[in-house]
């Protein structure tokens, strides 16, 4: 599996964390889920950006 799967699959376990806390009432926890939500998907975007700066040389 690739970084990049990688990071997808741990955005989507991430953001169904996120679900559950919210559904049960537990703020904190849905807070720091989903910080750590915004800080995979900006590396997925990273890793995906390195991909494609590939194809274009």
């Amino acid at each position: 599996m690739s970084r990049g799967e990688e990071l997808k699959e741990l955005t989507s376990e991430l953001s169904h964390a996120a679900e559950r806390a919210r559904r049960i009432g537990l703020p904190t926890t849905v807070y720091l889920l989903s910080m750590a939500l915004v800080e995979v998907r900006e590396a997925a975007a990273a890793a995906a950006d390195d991909g494609n700066d590939d194809s274009v040389a």
